[in-house]
């Protein structure tokens, strides 16, 4: 239909211009064919002949629909589905032809130099009238809006199809200005009016034309290479979008919809991490795995990453039943190989998890249950000990009572130089798996790592929320600043350290540098196309109750070793005596039945002399002991 703003001309009337261009185009094509001097013969049938080409056209118009579609948005797919009507259309002329002559004896009814000249003719009419009108309605779409000028990253086919697409969908002005592209033999050429330029020029493109939107369409970008894209523009005010992959368009075309803000994980900019998969399969061969805490945010991930390796049987394990429920159905969707079980349980629960270890026996465990909300555990203490402590130690005694292969921990940042109750019991149950080394056939491993973008709670999905109601956004102080890596990284990583340890390390991973929180926000405020100060408002809170400034990643006395991975590094770490060890926990697990949190917090305190809370109403049992933040 022919569309401007609200009101749409009705097929039937594209029918009628559809056969008025008919007529006009058969009237000129016997007036070309006969260099406009039409011979007396031709004029004895001259109604016979319009009404033969008004039927014809008309009954191939009517079966094929060629008044279908919106013109105003009449694409290549549109031009082709025309041309192929007027063919048809014309094939039918010939045996026209032959009809006639068998009736009346005479000549054809149209000479067929007249029906060749006549495709030709209607194809360019019904075609050009449609563009024509196209043309006209985006002109009058864009008379009174702000040009919007784009500028696309990658002048392949991807890039192409994307200014292409932009030119078919979009009801608003856009202006491409230039394509990017890093291939030195593009370099100042022209695609369809658009030249292409270096990427040496694209901050200066930005800034010169004002751009509003920069399009990365290249697939597979290097992460690095995306990062400083997204770092080039933002302080110019340019929006940066990312084209899907070629397996998600729709029907194997791109549609302008799909095209997606990059996300703050693009910002971190690593490489893709590396495996040495040929050990990771060796190691994971046949074997029951049991993963802890798996429908949160890393141990979902772990199962994903697992599910790519694992030939043998996974045991889902979590107290969380919709996170399991959803896991289960998202691996169902991705038709793995691998057999699983799902299991709804607590680590806090010894009974539960023997009834586990009894049926599955599982060879290999991954441990990533745990609370992990520092403010939420400084205020219930016995709580992150009864699951963060005692539900480790429950893993650990179990996997050396069922002869386990391997244990591996994943731990936290928070547990170098506790600050909190949080960082805490991970550190307690990082000393609890590494005492048990040694004490049985099972090698106990623990990684260490810090935030990680994107899971439940962290700062990305609070920020996001923030943003979409509008703000503020809250940040605890100006100075806080975190490690951080994304999911994938984080998984990939354990399973790596995983396969190479060899009992009794602690992995550290490189995080790369630590990040502002105040400027993470900043960032994700731009990244969401929105100016601060005007569009949205943010807000410092103050530190919350055993919250650091930075996190740590080895504590003061600790150092490392290089193993063959260069994203992994093995920390060296006091030793503690098992004896010792277990009598403090068990007196620390046993505290659980009285609820008594300063009590709880004081055991803790002796086990690991460098916790020193911060911010927190029990810095007076410091006070007690003599100790003091450095």
């Amino acid at each position: 239909m022919i569309t401007l703003n609200n009101i749409s001309t009705p097929r039937w009337m594209i029918f009628l211009l559809d056969l008025l261009f008919s007529l006009l185009s058969i009237l000129i094509a016997y007036n070309l064919r006969f260099n406009f001097n039409i011979p007396e013969s031709e004029e004895i049938f001259a109604m016979q002949k319009i009404l033969a080409v008004l039927l014809v056209r008309g009954i191939s118009f009517f079966a094929l629909r060629s008044f279908s579609g919106y013109v105003r948005y009449t694409s290549s797919k549109d031009v082709e589905r025309l041309a192929r009507i007027v063919l048809i259309g014309t094939i039918i002329y010939p045996i026209l032809n032959l009809v006639w002559r068998g009736i009346t004896k005479e000549a054809f009814l149209i000479p067929m130099s007249v029906v060749l000249i006549d495709f030709f003719i209607l194809t360019f009419l019904l075609i050009g009238y449609r563009l024509l009108v196209k043309v006209i309605y985006f002109e009058y779409k864009s008379s009174d809006q702000k040009e919007e000028n784009i500028i696309i990253f990658g002048a392949g086919e991807a890039g192409i199809i994307t200014k292409r697409t932009f030119d078919r969908e979009t009801g608003e002005n856009y202006n491409v200005i230039a394509f990017i592209d890093e291939n030195p033999k593009k370099i100042k050429r022209v695609i369809e009016g658009v030249p292409i330029e270096p990427f040496a020029k694209l901050a200066s493109l930005v800034e010169k034309n004002k751009v509003d939107r920069v399009i990365i369409s290249v697939q597979n970008l290097d992460p690095e290479k995306k990062a400083h894209i997204i770092k080039i523009c933002l302080p110019l005010n340019a929006k940066v979008q990312t084209v899907p992959p070629v397996r998600k368009w729709i029907n194997g075309e791109l549609s302008a919809n799909q095209i997606r803000n990059v996300r703050i994980e693009d910002l971190l900019g690593r490489a893709q991490i590396e495996l040495n998969e040929k050990d990771i399969i060796k190691e994971l061969k046949n074997k029951t795995i049991l993963v802890t805490g798996a429908a949160g945010s890393i141990g979902s991930g772990l199962v994903y990453q697992l599910a790519k390796f694992a030939q043998g049987k996974l045991i889902l394990l979590d107290q969380a039943e919709s996170g399991l429920y959803e896991l289960q159905g998202e691996l169902n969707r991705m038709n793995i190989r691998v057999d699983f079980d799902v299991v709804v349980g607590s680590i806090r629960n010894y009974e539960r998890l023997v009834k586990v270890f009894e049926i599955f026996k599982p060879d290999i465990v991954f441990h990533a249950a745990a609370y992990k909300h520092v403010p939420l555990m400084e205020e219930n203490p016995t709580e992150a000990i009864r699951t963060n402590v005692n539900g480790t130690k429950n893993l650990v005694d179990l996997a050396m009572k069922y002869n386990v292969e391997k244990f591996v921990l994943i731990s936290t940042d928070k547990a170098v130089n506790p600050t909190n109750v949080m960082g805490a019991s991970k550190r307690l149950a990082e000393i609890y798996a590494q005492t048990a080394n040694g004490r049985s056939k099972t090698k106990f491993i623990t990684t260490r790592f810090g935030n990680v973008l994107g899971s439940n709670g962290s700062v990305i999905p609070v920020f996001r929320k923030q943003i979409e109601q509008g703000g503020p956004i809250t940040v605890t102080h100006p100075e806080v600043t975190r490690f951080f890596m994304t999911i994938p990284e984080a998984c990939r990583l354990v399973l790596e350290a995983g396969t190479m340890g060899k009992g009794g390390e602690i992995f550290i991973f490189d995080m790369g540098e630590s990040v502002k929180i105040v400027e993470l926000a900043k960032q994700m405020i731009k990244l969401s196309g929105l100016e601060l100060g005007r569009d949205i408002q943010l807000v410092f809170t103050g530190l919350r109750p055993g919250e650091k400034l930075y996190e740590e990643l080895l504590a003061n006395k600790e150092n490392t070793m290089p193993t063959h991975h260069p994203r992994i590094l093995i920390g060296k770490v006091r030793i503690y005596d098992w004896e010792e060890v277990q009598s403090k926990i068990k007196e620390l697990v046993n505290l659980y039945d009285f609820q008594d949190n300063r009590r709880a917090v004081k055991v803790m305190k002796e086990l690991i002399p460098e916790f020193i809370s911060q911010n927190s109403p029990f810095s007076e049992i410091d006070d007690e002991m003599g100790r003091k933040l450095d």
